[in-house]
């Protein structure tokens, strides 16, 4: 069972009273003398504390008008009007939780349930309730409030995008030992492709299955998700892969791609030589630098958690679960799919 939680007793005010007013001990010595820890004693000093006054008792330092000189008076502590403060701000109606409103917390269950991550949540709030502020919610008052309750954290926090059962931090990532021929650091990338501002730029990493692997390439600019089956993690089925989701797009919609650190992508230059595509390489220890494929393949893995099958056969399951991905709002996209800003991209 956790740490039990108490509030201070009239006995333990009164105690307070003659240790400060009387003894003239410190807020550590008064905590250690009566078991309770010095911030407790401290917020209860500053809520009850008064100064003396001919005029108001709270009001400010007294010193008679025709003293020109002299000590301002003391500060006070009396344990029964702090006892009688304390009852009335525990008879105050406390404020309820936003998310305790079944009306608001509907809508979110409902969008949880279809597997939405919190940002369009939140977003999609906005756009479907514009002058309701009480339909108004921020991701992390959902994933507080999921956390904060024992049941509801058993039910929901499956839901969330990690759906982890307890908030935790990111890990890190290992590089290859195997140096890759023709490597080009990402430092040596476009600005117009490290900004998102230019189209055509991909991000490629693959998803390791049970029997099959994914193959995924995410557009940059756009968080446009394709997703392929490949038997093994050879760097010639990877590239034979991206041959096949890169050759019927535009010249365009192919500026190039980034990679990480695996031996898997070390035929690149094939892409080079067959479609004319630049390939960079992510800095050792830096998934963040592929942040938008690294977040689609969570969402994948949402749908094949680790050591799933994957099959060959599972193309027909696999188009669905992208298809979920590309027509889910996104903040970032001003809440428009990834399909609709792709489209709009090739038109």
């Amino acid at each position: 069972m956790g740490q039990q939680y108490s509030h201070l007793s009239s006995e333990e005010r009164i105690l307070i009273e003659k240790l400060h007013c009387e003894r003239h001990l410190s807020v550590r010595k008064i905590a250690e003398e009566i078991g309770r820890d010095k911030s407790t004693v401290s917020r209860e000093l500053r809520r009850g504390l008064w100064f003396a006054s001919n005029e108001n008792g709270s009001y400010r330092p007294y010193r008679p008008k025709r003293l020109k000189t002299g000590p301002w008076t003391g500060r006070y502590y009396i344990a029964g009007p702090a006892q009688r403060k304390a009852g009335r701000r525990r008879a105050e109606p406390r404020r309820r939780h936003r998310l305790s409103c079944e009306r608001l917390w509907a809508r979110v269950a409902e969008w949880l349930g279809r597997g939405w991550s919190l940002l369009p949540v939140s977003g999609r709030l906005r756009v479907l309730f514009p002058g309701d502020d009480a339909m108004r919610v921020c991701p992390e008052t959902v994933c507080r409030w999921i956390h904060a309750d024992r049941r509801r954290r058993e039910r929901w926090a499956r839901r969330l995008p990690r759906g982890h059962g307890r908030r935790r931090r990111r890990g890190g990532g290992r590089t290859s030992r195997f140096p890759i021929p023709g490597r080009v650091p990402i430092s040596e990338r476009p600005p117009e492709a490290g900004d998102r501002s230019g189209f055509g730029h991909w991000e490629a990493d693959g998803v390791i299955g049970a029997g099959c692997n994914l193959h995924t390439e995410v557009e940059r600019k756009t968080r446009f998700l394709m997703a392929g089956i490949v038997p093994g993690k050879t760097a010639g089925e990877s590239v034979g892969a991206q041959l096949a989701m890169f050759s019927p797009l535009p010249a365009g919609a192919r500026g190039g791609v980034t990679h990480d650190n695996g031996t898997g992508f070390a035929r690149h230059t094939r892409l080079r030589d067959g479609l004319g595509m630049d390939t960079y390489f992510a800095d050792p220890y830096s998934s963040r630098r592929r942040g938008s494929n690294e977040n689609r393949n969570g969402m994948i893995r949402r749908y094949l958690p680790k050591r799933s099958e994957i099959r060959m056969d599972m193309a027909g399951e696999l188009r669905e679960i992208v298809d979920e991905a590309d027509n889910r709002p996104m903040r970032v996209l001003d809440y428009r799919t990834p399909a609709e800003a792709f489209a709009d991209e090739l038109l």
